[in-house]
């Protein structure tokens, strides 16, 4: 994906410098910080899951450089829970919506227990604030019985109207793992799960009454790693997450994901380098599962130089 981007070159001698095997002091700080993380991980079937996880701050703490412990444990319904356990691979997004923060940390759970995990890290690396949306945590809502987790059959029009109302998706996505008859261990680092931010005005995202519903998304110019975009080459396979930050509800999907890199709609969409087409899958939607409720957003500057999709495409 560096190659297409034409950022290999300088991708190959900043990215040791910037993705590193532990946590850096201002990481372990900042993920104290937080009152949600962002969770990507794998079902048993290979797909990728995007969550969120809420509790007080501090539940979220490195007790080393190597570690990151999360005092806290996913409702049942929420993919996450069916894929921790001890050796699986998890990516971790910290994001500061109201300071436009954000740290990823991918890696490998090495402990679990009635209160929490343990996660060790493989990779650690900073993200630039473009296109997050400034809003903090208003208040928490008192813990209460969660909804049932509701399978549906496709993008319904609740689902559809939250999605064309977002101005924030979170996109899980993996680079397989090495099959059982053997790739080199050497490599391991390659492999295991990301979860990452993606942001745009109210409406960035396009729905199409294609099958069970197909979403574009726009992609801009970000910090050319392409972590996910290079992930979704090697296998297709992403993990969005939708929220709603007024009731708390989040809707999960699991879609097949192409790169479109020319052609007309492209074209149509001011300060797009790319777009994201996916099909999608399966759909969940966890009614009322975030115990945060936020205040009114301010978007990104950086979207002034972004075209308006519902415009671009009437």
């Amino acid at each position: 994906m560096q190659l297409l981007g034409g950022s290999r070159e300088v991708m190959a001698a900043a990215g040791p410098r910037v993705i590193r095997d532990f946590m850096p002091e201002q990481h372990r700080d900042f993920f104290a910080l937080l009152p949600f993380i962002v969770t990507g991980s794998l079902d048993a079937q290979g797909q990728p899951w995007a969550s969120m996880l809420a509790a007080p701050a501090g539940f979220a703490h490195s007790p080393d450089p190597a570690h990151l412990r999360i005092d806290a444990l996913p409702a049942p319904g929420d993919p996450l829970a069916q894929a921790l356990r001890p050796g699986a691979a998890l990516g971790l997004l910290g994001i500061q919506p109201h300071t436009r923060r954000r740290n990823r940390m991918n890696g490998t759970v090495v402990a679990l227990d009635a209160q929490g995990f343990t996660v060790e890290v493989q990779q650690s690396f900073g993200n630039c604030p473009k296109y997050i949306q400034a809003r903090e945590p208003a208040y928490r809502v008192p813990a209460g019985e969660p909804a049932a987790a509701q399978w549906l059959d496709g993008l319904d029009d609740a689902a559809r109207a939250l999605i064309r109302g977002a101005d924030t998706l979170f996109i899980a996505s993996a680079h397989p793992l090495p099959d059982a008859d053997g790739e080199d261990e050497a490599d391991a680092s390659a492999y295991g799960v990301d979860v990452s931010h993606r942001g745009g005005r109210p409406g960035f995202v396009r729905v199409d009454y294609i099958g069970r519903g197909v979403l574009t998304v726009p992609d801009f110019a970000g910090n050319r790693f392409f972590n996910t975009l290079g992930n979704l080459l090697a296998s297709p396979r992403a993990g969005l997450l939708f929220v709603d930050f007024d009731s708390g509800e989040m809707l999960h999907v699991a879609a097949t994901a192409e790169i479109v890199v020319e052609g007309p709609e492209l074209a149509a969409f001011e300060g797009a380098e790319r777009l994201l087409r996916l099909t999608v899958r399966q759909v969940l939607r966890r009614r009322g599962a975030l115990p945060l409720r936020w205040g009114e957003a301010v978007l990104s500057p950086f979207l002034e130089r972004t075209g308006r999709w519902a415009e671009a495409v009437a």
